[in-house]
């Protein structure tokens, strides 16, 4: 976690899918090689956004990658046919994630490849929930109620990439993919003037950004999002066009460019935060 010396704003960043801690143990279980379950990774989003702590505010990433655990599900995702026993009586089998085999223990990595030749044991289930989503979320949570104990408000910031090639199109002029999408569950999660903020900080950036489309907030974004308790929370997707190679998962000359307007993006958040509470 990144801390600045004195939390400032009433912002908290978070960076749940750009873990890239691969165990040798679970490298040994998947029918992948490293570089394959890469392509389920927000590659460097911690990087992008340390500016955060710059700016008087905390930045959670979690360390272990996305497809051994997705801490942006809720706790009991889970696809019955990836493990060999019986799922927990909370188990979610039927949600879209899970149908898509993206649930909380991931079937398949972003590109659709199967991650596991057979079945888990049942019991990998309760260690990779009891030791790695329940402590995430447990200090989020933790930050969240502590941002708001202090400044009597929060906005959860939670920060992601693309794919370049799931960018959408739709109603931008002259072609091509949005380089940002932005995520309020349509204007459930947080109040509009804290999305029109960021977004006129991207676009005045020379950015072209949507709002929802396909990306209107994972699980932090509906749970922590809660505008009338005094917890706003809005989802960032970047394209890793932007400032990554996809294919071998390494940094292009647009990484210091995007890092840099980021920050500035951040500054104009938190100066918002700074002139105007919300309740």
């Amino acid at each position: 976690m990144l801390s600045p010396p004195r939390q400032t704003v009433p912002l908290v960043f978070s960076s749940p899918h750009s873990g890239r801690d691969y165990s040798a143990d679970f490298i040994a279980s998947s029918r992948l090689d490293p570089q394959a379950l890469r392509r389920s990774e927000d590659s460097f989003v911690d990087e992008l956004f340390a500016c955060a702590a710059d700016h008087g505010a905390p930045l959670l990433a979690a360390l272990f990658p996305r497809a051994f655990c997705d801490p942006n599900r809720e706790p009991y995702e889970l696809d019955p046919a990836m493990f060999a026993g019986r799922l927990p009586e909370a188990a979610n089998t039927r949600s879209p994630r899970v149908v898509a085999g993206l649930g909380t223990i991931p079937k398949v990595v972003a590109s659709g490849a199967e991650i596991y030749a057979g079945r888990l044991p049942v019991s990998e289930i309760e260690r990779r929930i009891g030791s790695y989503y329940r402590p995430y979320h447990q200090r989020l949570r933790e930050l969240v109620e502590e941002t708001q104990r202090q400044f009597g408000w929060v906005v959860l910031v939670d920060c992601h990439s693309m794919p370049a090639s799931s960018a959408p199109a739709d109603g931008l002029p002259g072609g091509g993919g949005a380089d940002v999408v932005l995520g309020d569950c349509y204007g459930a999660s947080a109040a509009g003037d804290i999305v029109a903020c960021i977004e006129d900080g991207f676009k005045s950036r020379g950015y072209r950004v949507v709002r929802n489309t396909p990306y209107a907030g994972g699980f932090t974004t509906r749970h922590y999002g809660q505008p009338r308790q005094g917890c706003h929370a809005v989802q960032i997707e970047i394209s890793r066009a932007l400032y990554m190679n996809e294919t071998d998962h390494t940094r292009h000359q647009g990484f210091d460019r995007l890092a840099a307007d980021l920050s500035g993006v951040v500054a104009g958040l938190a100066a918002l935060t700074r002139e105007k509470p919300f309740p």
